[in-house]
C-alpha cells in the first residue's frame, strides 16, 4: 500500500476537520483542532507538536494528534483539562493507519508512547493495540479513572423514571423548594458575544464554589478557560448555563454540545445559596434542557462524584496506555 505520512499544523488540521470530503471520525471532543490549539497556546510544556496525517494513495485515512519530547510521544493535551483522548481514523482504515503510523514513528526515532486518558471504546484500545502487538511492541494498559455517561430518553418524565424512587423524590423536592425560595431564571448562553460577556461570571462562580476549585483556577488556568470559551463559542459548540435567583447568578455550568452529546465540563456556584442545592440543580437542569433539545447522550465526564451515579450515569473505564515501539 502507498502510505505517506505528513506533518500538519493546527491550522491545516482545522481545515481537514471542516472539509467534508475527508471521511474521518472526529468522535472525541478533546482532539478537535481548536481545543488542542488552545491547550497548546496556554500550556505548551516544551514539547514539539507532531500531528501526523496518514494517507493511502493521497486519501486521508487517519491523524495522530501527538506531541514529542525526548523520543516520547503523548497526545496533545493533559488529563487535568482533557478528560479523554484518541486517534482520528476513517471507518475501516484503522489497521492500515496504525501500521503506517507505528512504522513512521520508529523511523523518526520515537521509541515510546505514553497515552493518557483513554476510553474503553476508543480507537486506541479497540484497534491500535492489536496492530501494535502484531508489530512486536511492548504494551501496558492500566485503569486510570472513570467517566460517567447517560443515554438520554425522549422526555423529562422518562428521565425521572430512570432514577430510583428516592432520587426522583429528591430531585422534585429540591426543585420545588428552589422555586418557593426565589424567582428562578434558568438561561442558556450560546451566542458568541453573550458568551464573551458572561464568561467572567462563570469564572467568578467557579472560584466561589470550594477552596480546591479556587486553588485550581490559577491565572494560567483562567486564561485557558477564557480562550477555550472563545474558540468553542466560535464553532457554536459551547453552552453556558446560568441559574439566577432573584436576578443574582447563583450557579453556572459550562457544557459542550457536540455530535448529539452534551458534555458537562465544569461548574461553579455561590456558596451563599448552597442550602438550596444550586450546584446540583444547575446540573440537573442542563439534563432537562438537553432532553428538550433532543440530544441523545449526556457525558458527565471524568471523576467518581456520587451525584453522577445518582442521576443515572453509567461508568465507562478510562485507561493509561504505555507503548514501547522498539
Amino acid at each position: 500500500m502507498a502510505y505517506t505520512v505528513s506533518q500538519e499544523t493546527f491550522e491545516t488540521l482545522h481545515f481537514l476537520w471542516l472539509d467534508p470530503k475527508h471521511p474521518l471520525e472526529w468522535d472525541c471532543l478533546f482532539v478537535l483542532p481548536n481545543w488542542m490549539k488552545v491547550w497548546w497556546s496556554v500550556f505548551n510544556n516544551g514539547s514539539t507538536p507532531y500531528i501526523s496525517a496518514v494517507r493511502d494513495k493521497n486519501k486521508l485515512i487517519g491523524i495522530a494528534p501527538l506531541m514529542v519530547q525526548r523520543g516520547e510521544a503523548r497526545f496533545i493535551g493533559d488529563p487535568d483539562v482533557c478528560d479523554y483522548q484518541d486517534f482520528i481514523v476513517a471507518p475501516g482504515k484503522g489497521e492500515g493507519f496504525f501500521e503506517a503510523l507505528i512504522n513512521h514513528l520508529r523511523q523518526e526515532g520515537i521509541s515510546r508512547l505514553d497515552l493518557n486518558t483513554i476510553r474503553a471504546d476508543s480507537k486506541l484500545l479497540t484497534e491500535f493495540i492489536r496492530v501494535a502487538e502484531n508489530l512486536k511492541c511492548e504494551i501496558s494498559c492500566d485503569p486510570e479513572d472513570v467517566t460517567f455517561e447517560l443515554d438520554l430518553p425522549a422526555t423529562w418524565d422518562e428521565f425521572l423514571g430512570l432514577l430510583t424512587g428516592k432520587q426522583r423524590h429528591e430531585v422534585r423536592r429540591k426543585l420545588r423548594r428552589l422555586n418557593e425560595a426565589a424567582e428562578v431564571n434558568y438561561r442558556v448562553v450560546e451566542d458568541f458575544k453573550e458568551v464573551m460577556d458572561e464568561v467572567e461570571t462563570f469564572l467568578a462562580l467557579f472560584g466561589l464554589s470550594r477552596s480546591d476549585k479556587a486553588a485550581f483556577m490559577t491565572g494560567q488556568m483562567a486564561t485557558y478557560f477564557r480562550s477555550l470559551a472563545e474558540a468553542m463559542a466560535q464553532e457554536k459548540l459551547l453552552k453556558l448555563y446560568f441559574l439566577d435567583l432573584d436576578d443574582t447568578p447563583a450557579a453556572a455550568v459550562m457544557c459542550f454540545d457536540y455530535n448529539s452529546t452534551v458534555y458537562l465540563y465544569n461548574n461553579g456556584y455561590d456558596g451563599r445559596f448552597s442550602s438550596l442545592s444550586v450546584g446540583l440543580l444547575s446540573k440537573v437542569l442542563t439534563i432537562k434542557e438537553s432532553i428538550r433539545r433532543g440530544k441523545k447522550k449526556y457525558d458527565f465526564l471524568k471523576g467518581t462524584e456520587e451525584y453522577k451515579h445518582r442521576l443515572g450515569g453509567k461508568p465507562v473505564p478510562l485507561y493509561r496506555c504505555q507503548v514501547t515501539l522498539g
